[in-house]
């Protein structure tokens, strides 16, 4: 039995991990929110939708980055499948891994310290309708 929990601990750690360094770069956390923005089979084009639109870089640049770093980290997690011509990526089998994650953090926008909150346009929206009715999700849908 101690064996057991032993190697689900260290599973559920690696999993952890997992999601943390997937969403420790700002593409990767721009791209995860727009699949989840989309229909589950439906893909999305590189690299706009991994573009934080208050700090838009060099496409050319992002680009590059997606193309050798950020897409092949989340396709090696499973978090997405992506293809190069056109550029664009699709959740992969467990995208719901990192996309509940960035789910809770705006369920819960209302109590994130501003200096995470002011400036990531998202979370500001979210912190805006919940204050205004704290029953409503952003799309005008009632908390369950």
């Amino acid at each position: 039995m101690t064996a057991v929990r032993f190697e689900n601990g260290k599973r559920v750690i690696r999993g952890w991990d997992r999601v943390f360094d997937a969403l420790s770069a700002e593409p990767r956390r721009q791209l995860v929110l727009s699949l989840s923005d989309r229909p589950a089979d439906e893909p999305v084009s590189l690299p706009e939708t991994a573009i934080n639109p208050n700090v838009p870089p060099d496409p050319e640049a992002l680009r590059r980055e997606l193309y050798h770093c950020h897409l092949p980290m989340l396709e090696d997690a499973g978090y997405i499948e992506w293809e190069t011509d056109p550029l664009v990526a699709r959740r992969g089998s467990r995208f719901d891994e990192v996309a509940v994650v960035l789910e809770s953090l705006q369920a819960t926008a209302t109590e994130i310290p501003d200096p995470l909150v002011v400036g990531c346009q998202r979370l500001e929206r979210e912190r805006q309708v919940r204050s205004e009715d704290p029953e409503k999700n952003s799309d005008g849908s009632l908390t369950r």
